[in-house]
């Protein structure tokens, strides 16, 4: 039996984007085993980002809260939750390490800088635009 015609070109389409997807699927799925790999201290990337958020909680206030939610909404709704919860787990850890008694608007801002690529920070200065909050203070960031 010959396949040809429309049904082929069909059959031909089906697999190459089933192989795609399973290659897109496949890279994140191998990203995030990475992550959760142990490294020398014995704990992995995704585990210290717990462990700061976890000991930073009581530091947090509705206003920093509502600042950070600000802050992701440029991030698709998708990966919202994740970008969030990254970037909290960057402030928490600045917040431990500068022992601060309660996380700022600032520690919130150079949190997300320091926890996001280059490429997402022009989002980051137009949402600070947004809030006429001075990107000046946090420059040597960028």
């Amino acid at each position: 039996m010959q396949l040809h015609g429309w049904f082929l070109w069909f059959i031909l389409f089906w697999v190459l984007f089933l192989v795609g997807s399973f290659a897109i699927g496949g890279f994140f799925m191998f990203r995030k085993f990475l992550k959760k790999l142990p490294k020398q201290d014995g704990k992995s990337v995704m585990d210290w980002e717990e462990h700061f958020v976890n000991e930073s909680l009581h530091l947090w206030h509705d206003e920093e809260k509502a600042l950070l939610n600000d802050l992701v909404s440029p991030v698709p709704e998708l990966f919202r939750d994740v970008a969030k919860h990254k970037i909290a787990g960057k402030i928490g850890e600045l917040a431990l390490k500068e022992k601060a008694p309660r996380i700022t608007e600032d520690l919130v801002i150079r949190g997300y800088i320091l926890a996001t690529p280059k490429r997402d920070h022009k989002f980051l200065r137009k949402k600070l635009n947004e809030n006429k909050i001075s990107v000046a203070p946090f420059e040597h960031l960028f």
